[in-house]
């Protein structure tokens, strides 16, 4: 393989120099063949020239990965699809919520809860036992957008005004044991150091190091069905419109076809979905 000495443009504007072997570790760790992770480093190195961006980077990987493995592409989409919940943020919640549930948290979403002083919005509330966590999903369709300290010193007021509330979930009276700021990107430096010094609990998609959204993801299984390949996009608005947000819940042949889809179009698309299952982890660990 000939290497090229070329720069490429990140998501955020910045230029650095396209680096084989990260796009390779990249491919690897979502559990890409060798054989195939290779062909596409060399594809992609043979195509590339100077200003491409990541983004273009990516469709081209992604395109010859769905070819050769196609469960695995969907894991190579992860964030994209992630993003692609939007515009409006409410999936996000949903999906978020989806989080919470699959570890056996009774949850409710777009909840008016009263603090101390003011009545606040709150995206998601999650109840098991003797734990009552509040969420602010913070969502983003661009990956360059950080959640800033701005947002964190907000989120952070917003959770001390609720600490000596009680609220009346899951058929009892509950104070708050947990708030929680989710982003589907990153945070600032800033936002970090401030949540880390004000013990604020916050989770983006490669923050912390363990634990983060990326990781929930797969460890639980929970792939969103905008990163099914078998959907078309208007079929994928179809069910986010509908609150199915998770690829697991169209794992079914009769709902698909109560929707209209054909029944070879169903099985396939049920097939992507065992496909794919097959290839996560999902222990459903504890991750929160």
């Amino acid at each position: 393989m000939i290497e090229k000495n070329i720069y490429i443009i990140k998501s955020d504007g910045t230029r650095e120099l396209f680096d084989p072997a990260k796009l390779e570790k990249s491919l690897r760790k979502i559990g890409t063949e060798k054989a195939t992770a290779d062909m596409i480093v060399a594809e992609v190195q043979s195509n590339l020239q100077e200003g491409h961006t990541t983004r273009e980077i990516y469709h081209q990987a992604f395109t010859l990965l769905k070819k050769h493995q196609r469960p695995v592409a969907v894991r190579y989409s992860l964030k994209r699809a992630i993003a692609d919940l939007g515009p409006s943020g409410f999936p996000f919640e949903r999906f978020v919520a989806q989080v919470f549930k699959s570890q056996g948290y009774e949850t409710l979403t777009d909840q008016i809860v009263m603090g101390t002083c003011v009545p606040h919005e709150m995206d998601v509330v999650a109840w098991k036992e003797n734990e009552l966590i509040m969420i602010e999903a913070k969502f983003h369709t661009d990956f360059a957008s950080r959640s800033d300290l701005k947002v964190a010193l907000y989120i952070k007021a917003r959770f001390e005004d609720l600490q000596n509330s009680v609220f009346k979930y899951g058929g009892r009276e509950r104070k708050l044991t947990k708030g929680m700021l989710i982003t589907n990107t990153n945070f600032s430096t800033t936002a970090i150091q401030y949540g880390e010094c004000a013990h604020l609990n916050m989770v983006g998609w490669n923050y912390p190091r363990n634990n983060n959204l990326h990781h929930m993801i797969e460890g639980l299984g929970l792939v969103p069905v905008t990163a099914l390949t078998t959907l078309t996009q208007t079929e994928k608005k179809m069910f986010l419109a509908n609150e199915m947000v998770l690829s697991k819940q169209l794992k079914n042949f009769d709902l698909l076809k109560s929707y209209g889809l054909a029944d070879t179009r169903a099985k396939a698309i049920v097939k992507e979905i065992e496909d794919l299952d097959s290839t996560l982890n999902t222990k459903n660990e504890q991750v929160l």
